[in-house]
């Protein structure tokens, strides 16, 4: 009788020593759970706090394009009616010298308040929207950075070159631009990358390639030419590097600006080297940005 009781008293601390263990867990469990529930919930006021604030940024940002498209419009619609009382005037000055002199006064004022309309799009859109305006005068020096910055670049110019208009000249070098970036974003230091330019009779074409895959498998301390061996590349490898249509904001933006142009841009990845970049403008010389649909 003695040794069950006491077989049973051990029995019972066992199970009470269990329980409060099991307590002892659940009590620290409810008390972390407090702890990352306050922590969630502040969490979640930061991020709200955040999203109210870029709503409102987004609303003001939206309300400027609305401003900045509306003055746009009218700027528009001024030139246009300038250009109409340009032209009426030409053909009416060799019969009333008169004309020459009323259609001179009318420009005049709505070039003045085109002007205006103008100069209230740029106030608007703010310091921020006014980016410095690349030339292809100044590509020597955008190398020069992105080889600072970490790029190998081969730079070959061929043919006579001419003056670009502004809008052109901007579209060929910030292309230029963003194809060594997002080389140096996606290939990394010591990428080498091959930028040819050729000037045309009447254009310009621009040639970018790296070897951003390859300068993956050197900072990974590879051979990158065998590591391009031992994979085996089909035909639908290729042929989806030549067809697939690349997408992203940066090589959407290369894609605009070339088709404002009349020029023909094509962004594709070199299966097993890297990625290459082109962009051709068969009519610069004397054209100007290609009318908008």
């Amino acid at each position: 009788m003695n040794q069950w009781a006491a077989e049973n008293s051990t029995l019972v601390a066992s199970v009470a020593a269990g329980l409060a263990v099991v307590a002892l867990a659940l009590a620290i469990a409810w008390a972390l759970s407090l702890r990352n529930a306050r922590l969630l919930s502040r969490e979640l006021d930061e991020q709200d706090a955040e999203l109210a604030r870029l709503r409102t940024v987004v609303a003001e940002h939206s309300a400027r394009s609305r401003i900045v498209l509306e003055l746009h419009e009218v700027a528009v619609h001024s030139v246009a009616s300038i250009v109409r009382t340009a032209d009426g005037a030409r053909y009416s000055a060799a019969a009333d010298d008169g004309a020459a002199v009323r259609a001179l006064g009318q420009i005049v004022d709505e070039a003045s308040s085109s002007l205006s309309d103008l100069r209230r799009i740029v106030a608007i859109s703010g310091p921020d929207a006014q980016p410095e305006r690349p030339t292809v005068t100044s590509m020597a020096d955008l190398i020069d950075s992105m080889r600072h910055a970490g790029l190998d670049i081969t730079f070959v110019e061929s043919g006579e070159s001419f003056p670009l208009r502004s809008g052109a000249d901007a579209a060929v070098c910030r292309i230029l631009e963003e194809a060594l970036s997002n080389a140096l974003t996606h290939g990394g230091a010591g990428t080498a990358v091959s930028v040819t330019v050729t000037w045309t009779a009447e254009g310009v074409q621009l040639l970018v390639d790296d070897d951003g895959v390859h300068s993956a498998a050197r900072r990974d301390g590879l051979d990158p030419y065998s590591v391009s061996q031992r994979r085996r590349y089909s035909i639908d490898d290729d042929a989806a590097a030549l067809t697939e249509v690349v997408s992203g904001p940066g090589v959407t933006e290369m894609r605009e600006r070339a088709t404002a142009f009349d020029g023909v841009f094509s962004a594709y990845p070199v299966p097993g080297v890297g990625f290459s970049v082109s962009a051709i403008f068969p009519r610069l010389r004397h054209d100007g940005p290609a009318p908008r649909a």
